[in-house]
């Protein structure tokens, strides 16, 4: 009877003490970092055959210099709409164009009459709010156009696929996406490439943009 007694007890403490014992605190997950923007943007295998990486495609400080040794006038104007997007929080950017032929290297982003371009800037701001706002305003002098607006090729929303921050211009000879997403605005122009290749390139830079 006595061991009874004592086994009882001793039960009755040791559950005491395990519901008071305190809980070990589970650490939070630490969070993804962000894509740095050199990565972000349009990589040498996700574009069409016969496609060439321009020189200065990488961080924007370097694209910048390089193309003020080629044209000083388009180097001046880039470099102000940069400094505007810094101006609304932008820390870090990158471009990157491929063209089929080196002449188009030295176009406003690759963009002539006929040669086969693609190009891509992504810019990451410090929080979401910025970078809704900077792409509100406008990225690289591409503006939004106003909700409602109507015009061929044209669509702003949902329906382009990458979000609500997003616009699309769809036309034979230039296709261009302009998107907020995350902490990232990004802006990508393909000329005179077709339809599945200006899916797949922003397909490819908004799996990215964390």
């Amino acid at each position: 009877m006595g061991r009874l007694v004592t086994l009882i007890a001793l039960s009755t403490l040791l559950a005491a003490c395990q519901s008071t014992a305190t809980p070990v605190a589970t650490p939070s997950p630490t969070p993804s970092p962000r894509t740095a923007v050199t990565v972000a943007v349009l990589q040498p295998g996700e574009v069409p055959a016969g496609l060439t990486q321009c020189p200065g495609s990488g961080p924007i400080a370097g694209y910048l210099l390089t193309l003020q040794g080629t044209d000083p006038a388009l180097a001046s104007r880039m470099t102000e709409q940069w400094q505007q997007l810094q101006a609304k929080g932008a820390v870090d950017a990158a471009i990157s164009l491929f063209t089929a032929d080196p002449a188009a290297c030295t176009a406003e982003l690759g963009v002539t009459s006929s040669i086969k371009a693609a190009t891509s800037f992504v810019a990451v701001f410090a929080d979401e709010g910025q970078a809704e706002r900077a792409w509100g305003a406008g990225v690289l002098g591409f503006v939004p156009p106003a909700p409602g607006e109507v015009a061929s090729g044209l669509v702003r929303g949902s329906g382009t696929g990458l979000g609500l921050s997003a616009w699309t211009y769809d036309r034979p000879s230039v296709r261009l996406a302009c998107w907020r997403r995350s902490v990232f605005v990004s802006l990508a122009v393909l000329t005179n490439l077709d339809p599945t290749a200006f899916k797949s390139v922003t397909a490819a830079i908004d799996a990215r943009l964390n």
